[in-house]
């Protein structure tokens, strides 16, 4: 008969043991910049316009059936936003703006992720931007297909919070202070 103590001692091992192979098979993916978009949006004098960042790199380790075990990484190039407008396209690596000989790079990092009861995802981690660190939320819904996922979602943000706008920017007269920070992804499950 075992003791309780060790029963509860060897219950423990074999969870953990459990916990860490789970951890150690989460797949790796690997996006599709054909096919994938890293966009946001705002509003500028009373017009909604987007954008997009033609060059990221992204490290997703994401296993629908265990997200806790799951992360991401995103590295965003901001001198490759574009919104389709010269004047704002010119203004945007700009020292009131993303100041790209500073801060050449904005990054998200999760800290979780977790499933909720809709089926939907939340990616719960921290955005770097202008050297200025917040915590963000991004919902996503996903699709995986075999070893093809889209994964989409919208989070929003407060640009002053990072420092984005300054001198006369600072201010919602010209430019909303709400951004809309839009994804969708197409993965393939690393071999």
């Amino acid at each position: 008969m075992i003791k309780p103590v060790w029963a509860a001692t060897l219950a423990a091992i074999l969870l953990a043991t459990a916990t860490c192979a789970c951890a150690a098979d989460v797949p790796n993916w690997t996006v599709d910049f054909t096919k994938s978009r890293l966009g946001f949006s705002g509003t500028q004098t009373g017009q909604p316009f987007q954008g997009a960042f033609a060059r990221y790199n992204a490290a997703i380790a994401f296993d629908p059936a265990h997200p806790e075990a799951s992360h991401i990484k995103v590295t965003v190039d901001l001198s490759s936003a574009t919104t389709g407008d010269t004047q704002r396209d010119t203004a945007l690596p700009g020292d009131d703006w993303f100041d790209i000989a500073h801060f050449p790079q904005a990054s998200f990092a999760s800290d979780s992720i977790r499933k909720k009861p809709d089926g939907s995802y939340e990616a719960i981690g921290t955005l770097t931007m202008r050297g200025i660190s917040h915590p963000l939320t991004l919902p996503f819904t996903l699709d995986v297909n075999g070893t093809s996922a889209h994964a989409k979602g919208h989070a929003t943000l407060i640009r002053t919070a990072f420092g984005i706008g300054q001198g006369q920017w600072a201010t919602a007269d010209y430019v909303a202070l709400e951004v809309g920070i839009d994804i969708d992804i197409v993965a393939a499950r690393a071999k």
